[in-house]
């Protein structure tokens, strides 16, 4: 069944201070809450359609996930495969957007055209989660939507012509920023009811500048925030997405803000002018070194991938999208 694609944009209406009352948070062009709890989102960026340019090589379609929820997945679907590719079946990425948990959507043009090229030169499936934002549904939301996509994976897998094409126990669990930090614990929360998605398999998680926090401040986040035309993400609107996405009354030490321990292969996507570059550098310990595999990516900043239009960022992300076609395949023959 198809979905119908959500773009969750409010124009911003200039009455809505005295009709909700005066802003209490704000990231300025992305999101406004007012005192009486509305949410005023604006349309950073266009929401397109599933459709693709046939020489692209990847069939695309939206289907829902959960009718209750409204939480829905845009998947991509090579249709050439190449006389290189050593496999009848293609492995899946499942993949969670980002936006500081309260912002973006499946259907962002910016996401629709990465993630169809990496379905393209990775000979990947990839399905796009559509998860509920906060802080309407505040964390763990987003993890529990996370997990609930892979259990519809598990219910439908029969029942579908692209599920022929798919590799049930070859799954990775993929995001940028906000959706990096979902991946891993989504991840988690799967390692601990592995029999429950059995015969579906996490092989490995992707993080790509995966939005982690805490009260004290690291090194990179200083450095950058001093430099902030390097990076679109900064120092006050990190604070302000955390304050929206948390619990009520939890701060930035709380266990949704810290990366979770997980025994499966992970490739970190770390930029060099991220205030975030820190965090994902310290990601794991001396007993996983083996199990992750980190990129630095030199001289580009957050979301530089779907964001940065410059030479530079082309370049790099041709690179990242090489890297994670390695990773992918790196058990492959």
């Amino acid at each position: 069944m198809e979905a119908t694609t959500m773009t969750q944009v409010t124009t911003n209406n200039p009455n809505n201070n005295s009709i909700h009352g005066p802003v209490v948070e704000e990231v300025e062009g992305l999101i406004r809450v007012y005192k009486d709890g509305h949410v005023e989102r604006s349309q950073f960026l266009p929401c397109v359609d599933p459709s693709l340019p046939l020489h692209l090589g990847v069939a695309c379609s939206d289907v829902h996930i959960d009718n209750l929820t409204n939480v829905w997945a845009r998947l991509y679907v090579p249709t050439v495969l190449t006389k290189s590719s050593p496999v009848s079946k293609l492995p899946l990425l499942v993949y969670f957007h980002g936006g500081g948990f309260c912002a973006g959507s499946a259907s962002w043009s910016c996401y629709h055209q990465f993630l169809a090229r990496l379905s393209a030169n990775s000979r990947c499936l990839v399905m796009h989660v559509n998860y509920r934002l906060a802080p309407e549904n505040p964390l763990p939301a987003a993890y529990e939507d996370g997990v609930n996509a892979i259990l519809w994976l598990k219910k439908t897998r029969n029942d579908n012509l692209w599920s022929k094409l798919c590799d049930f126990s070859n799954i990775f669990l993929a995001g940028d920023s906000a959706g990096g930090n979902i991946a891993n614990h989504v991840a988690a929360r799967l390692s601990d009811v592995d029999a429950l998605i059995k015969p579906l398999k996490i092989e490995g998680t992707i993080l790509i500048q995966p939005f982690f926090g805490g009260e004290a401040r690291t090194e990179s986040e200083r450095r950058v925030e001093n430099n902030t035309k390097r990076s679109v993400l900064t120092l006050a609107s990190s604070d302000t997405w955390w304050r929206l996405a948390l619990p009520r009354e939890a701060n930035r030490e709380h266990l949704y803000c810290k990366p979770v321990k997980i025994r499966r292969r992970t490739l970190v996507c770390v930029a060099e002018m991220d205030v975030l570059m820190d965090r994902a550098m310290e990601l794991g310990d001396s007993e996983d070194e083996k199990m992750i595999k980190r990129v630095v990516y030199k001289g580009v900043g957050h979301a530089f991938q779907i964001l940065d239009e410059s030479p530079l960022a082309n370049t790099m992300t041709l690179q990242m999208l090489c890297d994670m076609d390695a990773f992918i395949h790196l058990s492959e023959p």
